[in-house]
């Protein structure tokens, strides 16, 4: 897996337009795919992008 396709916290709130807090909250319940390394949080880009999509399954409103 090549570096570039990891993405930090910061990252990840960017990408979803969410505050870091959101997604340090959603890794704490087990609610978004992440690897944690060296003492730090990391999201494969492939994962969320699929998480994603399995969120909005049943299509209108997404429930997080």
């Amino acid at each position: 897996m090549p570096f570039e396709a990891l993405m930090t916290i910061e990252e990840v709130a960017s990408y979803l337009k969410v505050k870091k807090r959101t997604v340090y909250d959603w890794v704490k319940k087990g609610k978004i795919p992440a690897i944690k390394t060296v003492g730090q949080w990391r999201f494969k880009r492939d994962r969320i992008d699929q998480w994603l999509d399995a969120q909005n399954q049943g299509g209108g409103v997404w429930q997080i």
